[in-house]
């Protein structure tokens, strides 16, 4: 048998979605980064906007910053102030982050209004996701798992 295809048999299926959930898993993560995607910067703002109490979204924007997907900015030195910013890596979190707000409107509706997401042209912003090499878009049934490589991305993980 392929000795990969043992390994993935001995424990859970080791990929990135589970190394993503490590740092973005988590109500408040995603909420804040929504905050930051749309130009909310500050904390109480931040704080208000997705009803974590301090102590909460402090721990939070700790971790994300910790694995650079944001970013603290000082604003005032007397007393010391603080925005929030998006890195690179926080502002591609944005699709995901879009893609998860369409699902949630087509699958989990109920009487409560909420806010859709708009494209700077006024349209509304539907995700696709798409073949980088083909263009195809995705299906269902076309999705499949890749050869596991390291964490850089750059090496094919080795099979020991």
């Amino acid at each position: 048998m392929n000795r990969s295809i043992d390994k993935e048999l001995d424990g859970p299926r080791a990929c990135f979605i589970a190394a993503g959930l490590d740092v973005l898993g988590e109500r408040w993560a995603l909420l804040a980064l929504r905050e930051m995607s749309l130009g909310v910067h500050r904390f109480d703002q931040i704080a208000r906007n997705t009803g974590a109490s301090r102590d909460i979204l402090t721990g939070r924007l700790r971790t994300l910053e910790s694995r650079g997907v944001i970013e603290r900015v000082q604003y005032s030195e007397h007393p010391p102030r603080y925005e929030y910013h998006l890195t690179t890596s926080g502002a591609e979190v944005a699709p995901i982050l879009i893609s998860l707000a369409a699902w949630s409107s087509a699958w989990m509706r109920d009487e409560t209004p909420r806010a859709s997401y708009q494209h700077s042209c006024g349209a509304d912003l539907q995700p696709v996701v798409s073949c980088a090499v083909c263009g195809e878009e995705f299906a269902q049934g076309s999705l499949m798992l890749g050869p596991l490589v390291s964490a850089a991305g750059a090496e094919p993980a080795s099979e020991d």
